[in-house]
């Protein structure tokens, strides 16, 4: 689910539910060998400490995203300041990415707050569009052990 928020600036609200564990849903967003599998083939490299640089890095070695660990509580949160260096029509400044991981029954409630500082961003617009396919593909890992087709590998041409 996705609500917009009524602000100035852009600011998207991602809330998804999962059959998993707190423990199994931070290492699917944080692993390597978990990103891989549902983020486009990409993976995360950082220390996952606060202050710590952070990057996603694209199958062919060039860099996607990159950042800042601004807030990590293992299994429960992570604030990430985020710039996207991949086109250069989007690279406008950094916005803030917030993980939330709460228990809820048998499931896990995972929120993904995605804030940016620029009014119009070009950015925004396109991240906003691939944060629920993602998601759902993270879910289906996680639940079914295979995430969506669609997201397992770099799109050609990128």
């Amino acid at each position: 689910m996705k609500a917009k928020l009524h602000e100035s600036k852009p600011k998207d609200v991602y809330i998804t539910y999962v059959r998993t564990t707190p423990k199994k849903l931070w290492q699917a967003l944080t692993s390597p060998e978990f990103t891989r599998q549902y983020w486009y083939d990409t993976w995360q490299e950082s220390e996952w400490k606060v202050g710590d640089t952070w990057k996603m890095v694209a199958p062919d070695g060039r860099i996607v995203n990159s950042g800042k660990i601004i807030e990590i509580f293992p299994t429960r949160r992570l604030v990430l300041k985020w710039h996207h260096e991949f086109q250069p029509g989007h690279a406008e400044g950094y916005a803030r990415m917030t993980y939330e991981i709460e228990k809820s029954g048998d499931s896990v409630k995972l929120s993904v707050i995605h804030e940016f500082d620029k009014p119009d961003s070009k950015f925004f617009k396109a991240i906003s569009n691939g944060w629920p396919l993602r998601l759902s593909s993270l879910k289906s890992l996680l639940e079914t052990g295979e995430s969506l087709k669609e997201t397992r590998y770099w799109p050609k041409g990128m």
